[in-house]
C-alpha cells in the first residue's frame, strides 16, 4: 500500500517540524474523520470541534506513533473515541436538564439535535438515521465503522480496542435492534 508508506513518510516529516507534511496528512484524511464524526454526532459545532480535536490529538501523538496501524485507522480510532466521549457528555447534559425540568414541573422533549433533519433528505434515510441514533453509543460505533465506513472486523476491533468477537456480537445486536425498530415503524 503506497498510501500507507506515503502517510508514514508524512508523519516522519511532521515529527521533524515540517508543517506541510502535517497539512498533507490533514488534507488526505479530513473527509474520513468528518464522515465518522458526523455519523456519530450529527452535523454542527460539536462535530466540528471533535473533528478538529482529532487532529490536535494526532499532532500531539506524532512522536508516539509507531506506524503499527495505518494513519487513517489511527485517526478513525481517535475520532471515534472523542465522538463516544461527546455522546456521553451530551447524555449527561440532557439527563441533567431533564431532572431539573422535572423538579420545576417543566415537560420538554429532548433537546438533543436530530442529525437526520439536516443530513439526510430522503424519507427512508431519515428513518434509518433515526433508528441508528436510537442505538447505544457502542452499538452505533460498530455499525458506523463496520457497515457505513466499510472497515473490516479486525480494523473495527483495533479502532475500538475491543476483541473481534465483541465487534461481531455488538454488530449482531445492533442490526437486530435496527430491524426491530424499522419493522415496528412499517407496521404502524
Amino acid at each position: 500500500m503506497s498510501d500507507d508508506r506515503d502517510d508514514y513518510a508524512l508523519v516522519v516529516g511532521a515529527r521533524d517540524g515540517d508543517d506541510r507534511s502535517f497539512r498533507a496528512l490533514v488534507d488526505r484524511h479530513q473527509h474520513r474523520v468528518a464522515a465518522v464524526v458526523i455519523r456519530m454526532l450529527g452535523p454542527g459545532h460539536e462535530a466540528d470541534d471533535v473533528g478538529q480535536e482529532t487532529f490536535v490529538r494526532f499532532f500531539g501523538a506524532l512522536d508516539a506513533f509507531r506506524g503499527d496501524a495505518a494513519v487513517g485507522t489511527y485517526l478513525t480510532r481517535i475520532a471515534m473515541n472523542l465522538s463516544l466521549n461527546a455522546l456521553k457528555r451530551r447524555k449527561r447534559r440532557t439527563e441533567r436538564y431533564r431532572s431539573l425540568d422535572a423538579e420545576e414541573g417543566i415537560h420538554l422533549e429532548s433537546t438533543a439535535p436530530h442529525p437526520a433533519d439536516e443530513v439526510v433528505e430522503k424519507e427512508e434515510q431519515d428513518r434509518i438515521e433515526a433508528a441508528l441514533n436510537a442505538l447505544s453509543a457502542d452499538h452505533r460505533a460498530v455499525v458506523v465503522l463496520r457497515i457505513r465506513e466499510g472497515h473490516s472486523t479486525a480494523e473495527v476491533s483495533e479502532m475500538l480496542d475491543v476483541p473481534p468477537g465483541t465487534v461481531m456480537s455488538r454488530l449482531k445486536r445492533a442490526l437486530a435492534k435496527l430491524r426491530e425498530t424499522l419493522d415496528g415503524e412499517r407496521d404502524q
